[in-house]
Order: C-alpha cells, then structure tokens, then sequence
C-alpha cells in the first residue's frame, strides 16, 4: 500500500509560512496567548491578528478568553486520520488482481479460485481487456448437479458488460466503498480506459482490504 503524503495543513487549505508557524508554536506550547505567540514571532500582536482569525475559523486552532489559544479539532488525531482516510485514492490501495481468460474451463478457474485463495476471478478476453468477473457464489450456481464443468468456459457463468462494475485508480476509497454497497458486491476491478474505449485491468479493490483500512483507522485513533 502506498501511503498518502500530503499534511494535514495542506489538504485543508494553502497556508503561508507564518499561518504554519503559529500552528507550530501553538502546539508545542499550549495554551499559549496570543501576546505570547506574537513575542515568540518577533512581531506585534495586530500583525498576526488576521492569521489567527483565519485558523480559527478553520478550527485548526481555538481561542477560549483567558487562557489562549490550542490546537483545534481538525487537527486532533481521529480528525486527521479521518482526513486520511478520506483523501485516500483506490491507486493508493488496491491489489494485484487474479485474471483468467475466457477461455478457461470453470473447473480450472476454481481450481485457480482455491489456489489463490480469492473471491473472485477476473476475466480477460484474448486482446487481454476486461471482459468480465466471476465469483463464488457464481461458480457454485453452475457446479450444483452439474458433471461438465471441464467443458463449460467461464465466459459462460461471468458477470459482463453492461452489469460490470468497476473503479478507476484516481476514484477515492470511499467511492469504491459506496459502489460496494450500493451493488451488494464484494469486489471491484480497478481499471484504466483505453483509447478504443475498454478497460484494462490494473487491480482489485474489495471488501476486505476497504475492512483492513477502517479496523487500522480506529487502532491508530485509539493509540494516538
């Protein structure tokens, strides 16, 4: 997984140097007034009343009267890894995706299903494009009674076009999520549009690695 790089200061808003420094100066010393902040500058206390109004409003700093300013609720920890998690992109996150063509026996793709130890399978065609998706839940409708499963090609049992979903590298995490849940589906190939107009495969994105990044959000609020 790749993680996401940009701060905290920078994903809310473009903030001068000085906006920065104050954020620094109140952190390692609050409460801290506002006279304080301006000695610890080198400047007078009107220089900086526009910058501390600003990060105010923002709620990166507050202001309670007589004892100064501290550091605001969107830069807590749980507001910052909310943040994160909420910037974070599928290209950020998404896996090496299990691919079989459409050729390919059923039996052999859930031999292939097993070996991998994967819901589903992602199905190419012979240009190697998106050609469908194939899951359990499909393999165990056609194998129920059924002997010829080495005959019958995968491209038969498959999810294809037009009920294929799919997500794009620069979609946000939360997006595929909502996809998820929206299609009452456990994955996702992630895919890339070609100038004919289909898609290449570049990934999966499913329910258990959407899972991982929330149980590793609320570890990292409840240890910070």
């Amino acid at each position: 997984m790749h993680k996401a790089s940009a701060s905290k200061e920078e994903a809310i808003i473009e903030l001068s140097a000085r906006q920065k420094e104050i954020i620094e100066l109140v952190k390692k010393n609050e409460p801290v007034i506002g006279d304080q902040i301006a000695e610890m500058l080198g400047v007078s206390k009107p220089t900086i009343r526009s910058d501390l109004s600003i990060l105010v409003m923002l709620d990166i700093l507050k202001a309670k009267p007589k004892v100064g300013y501290f550091i605001g609720e969107r830069l807590q920890p749980a507001s910052q890894n909310a943040e994160k998690l909420r910037s974070l992109k599928v290209k950020d996150v998404y896996q090496s995706p299990v691919i079989v063509k459409e050729t390919v026996s059923v039996h052999d793709s859930i031999v292939t299903l097993f070996l991998e130890n994967t819901d589903h399978l992602i199905v190419i065609n012979e240009k190697g494009i998106l050609s469908g998706i194939v899951s359990r839940k499909d393999f165990l409708k056609v194998t129920l009674g059924n002997s010829n499963t080495a005959s019958i090609p995968v491209s038969m049992v498959m999810t294809r076009q037009p009920k294929l979903v799919t997500v794009t590298p620069e979609e946000q995490v939360v997006h595929a999520a909502e996809k998820l849940l929206r299609h009452e589906i456990d994955s996702l190939p992630v895919v890339q549009e070609t100038e004919q107009g289909e898609y290449e495969v570049l990934g999966n994105i499913n329910k258990s690695i959407i899972t991982q990044l929330y149980v590793d959000f609320v570890n990292q609020t409840m240890s910070s």
